[in-house]
């Protein structure tokens, strides 16, 4: 069972572990030293599978009412990998970022090269916008492009 929770103390570990396995820092890059706990701007959540950190999920929040959005990102751990956990905990905070905190779109920015996240953020209903272009420094401090994507909920 896939379920989000608030970041806690006891998650830094697991968390710093997973964002160390090579199949995730080349989407992320390396971590900082205060990992989780870097970013007081996002608001993050542990992704868990009965009940084991598997990965992390966030958000941000654009709250002025002409631009009002919300933007995610997340990673799972390799060995949780094709079994819809992504897709799930996307789902879960969606919930969060439309019912409750009142986001009418939200939007995600994988890079254009990974197939397995775009295959998954299009299950939880996003859709593509288009390509940004050297939006991102990879570990290795090349410029790569991203794919912009988002879902849009309710009447224009």
């Amino acid at each position: 069972m896939v379920e989000i929770a608030p970041l806690e103390r006891a998650d830094a570990e697991a968390l710093r572990a997973i964002r160390e396995r090579p199949e995730v820092v080349a989407w992320w890059g390396r971590q900082a030293d205060d990992f989780p706990f870097d970013e007081p701007e996002s608001t993050r959540f542990a992704i868990r599978v009965d009940g084991e950190v598997a990965g992390m999920i966030q958000y941000g929040e654009e709250l002025d009412p002409e631009y009002r959005h919300a933007g995610i990102d997340l990673f799972v751990d390799p060995e949780h990998h094709g079994r819809g956990v992504g897709t799930e905990a996307i789902g879960l905070v969606l919930r969060v970022l439309m019912e409750e905190r009142g986001h009418h779109r939200v939007t995600i920015d994988p890079a254009v090269d990974n197939a397995a996240a775009i295959r998954s953020y299009e299950k939880a209903g996003f859709t593509p916008v288009g390509v940004t272009r050297r939006s991102w420094r990879d570990p290795d401090g090349v410029w790569r492009d991203s794919l912009l994507m988002e879902r849009v909920e309710g009447p224009r």
